[in-house]
């Protein structure tokens, strides 16, 4: 059963199951984090970014300038981990993803290519750690989806990552259908020795067979409707909508299967667990909405093209960077008559929402 967060705030591995440690600090252990307004200005590369707080004139795009904006995000990265570190684990795993997790190993038996879909502004918290052996030597395809709510910035900084990986990388909207006419070619492309092979052996052509997979609520139903230009598959804005496996025909050479959000049973990562809370990826009764939407205060309070200063003048309120739980009771007691959960909720919709600027959550790991 899922598993409610209590306490202040954030042992979590970090990004890809690797430990995080503090290098050269000691964040504090609690949500409510020292912040430092002196630290160095994030540099934009490939992107324009609006709002930018700095204490002088942007820097320069320059190698020290990229440096500096890797370590600002490791940095941010061991905070998340140090600021989740009292919580009560997140956990949730409803009843029908075991069932669908068991019948899509099935299915992948008989899929040519799969389809991963991730969330744009998390890719790293929405890569099942199951998901290489899972699929063996099978062709994939990643697409990271909500490009619309992430900078022109963070989607260089992955795609750039992903290129030097020689990973095959999409992005798109499933909202709008940006994305999904190059998604279906190239997922005919890298079947295309499917019917090689079957003329060869005398048998006739047949459709090729791509898998859509992904964790819950990264728009894989969306994504397919676009594709199709029809409504075949549920799809709604929260996770664990679409509970069986489905297969749906995209013309008469693509088959497509939409599969159940696969979330592993146990998440072991607490500081991506937070982050799938605050990008609603995972089941709302998993987590104390208080809790996480203070720690979404402290890393938008250190995120430069955010900073305290758009927190201040969204709401009105002084915020100082340090403890996310204060800002969220203040706010509490001036809008919602001290109701932390409505305050606590005003938040992370105004985040999913873009109230803040499109950004992302996290950045490639060096």
């Amino acid at each position: 059963m899922a598993a409610q967060l209590t306490g202040l705030w954030p042992n979590i591995t970090g990004l890809n199951g690797h430990s995080l440690h503090a290098r050269n600090s000691s964040p504090p252990s609690t949500i409510c984090a020292a912040y430092s307004p002196s630290s160095s200005t994030i540099q934009i590369v490939g992107g324009k970014a609006s709002g930018l707080q700095t204490n002088g004139s942007p820097k320069p795009s320059n190698t020290l300038g990229r440096n500096q904006e890797e370590n600002d995000w490791e940095g941010l990265e061991t905070d998340i981990y140090h600021w989740t570190k009292t919580l009560r684990p997140i956990q949730w795993f409803p009843g029908h993803i075991a069932k669908a997790e068991k019948e899509l190993k099935e299915q992948l038996k008989l899929i040519d290519v799969v389809i991963e879909v991730r969330d744009a502004r998390i890719p790293m918290s929405t890569s099942h750690p199951q998901m290489d052996s899972w699929l063996g030597t099978r062709k994939r395809i990643l697409v990271l989806n909500r490009e619309d709510m992430i900078s022109t910035t963070d989607r260089n900084a992955w795609a750039n990552y992903y290129a030097r990986q020689g990973i095959k990388v999409i992005f798109s909207n499933g909202q709008l259908g940006m994305g999904t006419m190059k998604l279906g070619r190239l997922a005919k492309e890298l079947s295309n020795g499917v019917n090689v092979k079957r003329r060869a052996k005398g048998l006739l052509p047949r459709p090729v067979r791509a898998g859509v997979v992904g964790y819950p609520n990264v728009g894989k139903s969306s994504l397919i409707n676009r594709l199709l230009k029809r409504r075949m598959c549920s799809a709604a804005s929260r996770p664990g909508v679409t509970r069986e496996l489905k297969w749906v025909r995209f013309g008469t050479d693509l088959e497509l299967l939409d599969s159940p959000g696969m979330i592993p049973m146990r998440i072991g990562d607490q500081s991506a667990a937070i982050k799938l809370a605050i990008c609603d990826d995972i089941g709302e009764r998993s987590y104390d909405s208080a809790d996480v939407a203070a720690i979404l205060v402290q890393m938008l309070s250190r995120i430069p093209t955010v900073g305290i200063t758009a927190l201040h003048n969204r709401y009105k309120i002084e915020a100082d960077g340090s403890c996310g739980k204060i800002f969220v009771q203040k706010l509490a007691r001036q809008l919602f008559n001290g109701d932390t959960h409505q305050a606590a909720f005003r938040i992370l919709s105004d985040f999913r929402k873009g109230k803040f600027g499109w950004i992302a959550l996290e950045r490639p790991p060096k």
